[in-house]
């Protein structure tokens, strides 16, 4: 159970570890970064990599922003596959709907007990 942990933490701390080079060498912003590795996720999905690498990485690959990349590109396979191009647009969103909810509720219950700058 031990290697598990170690590879989980490896794999999570290389994708941030690419983040963080991506802010401090290449002068990304927040968003661009975090744009390109949503993109990074989806690609690697859409080749059928990420998930050779969750099954491998457990949390350290389904934690990271990657893993929405990810999620987008699989939930609109599946359903692309029962439903055709409607399922394309259907599926991505039925399988990130919860994430997407909860970032929606959190934010403004944040901003609301906390003073949001700007």
């Amino acid at each position: 159970m031990f290697i598990s942990f170690f590879w989980a933490f490896v794999v999570g701390g290389v994708i941030c570890v690419i983040g963080q080079v991506m802010f401090d060498v290449f002068k990304l912003t927040p968003g661009h970064t975090l744009s390109s590795l949503v993109v990074v996720g989806a690609i690697l999905d859409g080749f059928g990599l990420y998930e050779p690498l969750i099954e491998f990485a457990g949390a350290g690959a389904t934690i990271p922003i990657t893993s929405f990349g990810n999620s987008l590109v699989h939930g609109a396979l599946q359903e692309a596959e029962k439903h055709g191009i409607i399922g394309v647009l259907t599926g991505m969103f039925e399988v990130t709907s919860s994430g997407i909810s909860a970032a929606i509720i959190f934010g403004f219950i944040g901003a609301l007990l906390f003073k949001p700058k700007g």
